[in-house]
């Protein structure tokens, strides 16, 4: 897997708004955020999409959706609710290929996410 920005994050070439790190993953807030609170939580281990997870890797997903929810309840939002979701590849939405898990909310989120663009239609 080639270096992405993700790498340079973990790597502290380039910063970042950290809201939490440990052995496995760090979590950061977006820069270009789609809700009043979006922030991304990514492996340490490079892992380009989720079709490239291993058997091995169950546990660290796992934890990545563990310290989704430590900062929603940390940060007071984990009652009123949130998203967290993964994109993968391009017709997924997928930009950067390390995996990394979005974790939205502050507002109420439709279903579909594209809701309010079929609704002009």
């Amino acid at each position: 897997m080639s270096e992405t920005i993700f790498t340079k994050i973990i790597n502290k070439e380039i910063p970042a708004e950290v809201l939490y790190e440990d052995e496995l993953a760090l979590a950061f807030n977006d820069i270009s955020p789609q809700a009043p609170i979006h922030f991304l939580v990514i492996p340490k281990k490079p892992i380009a999409t989720v079709n490239d997870l291993e058997p091995d890797d169950k546990a660290l997903l796992g934890h990545l959706y563990w310290v989704a929810a430590h900062i929603a309840k940390e940060k007071g939002f984990a009652e009123q609710g949130y998203r967290a979701v993964m994109n993968c590849n391009e017709d997924g939405g997928q930009t950067v290929y390390h995996i990394h898990l979005h974790v939205l909310a502050g507002k109420p989120l439709g279903w579909p996410p594209y809701q309010e663009k079929l609704k002009s239609i």
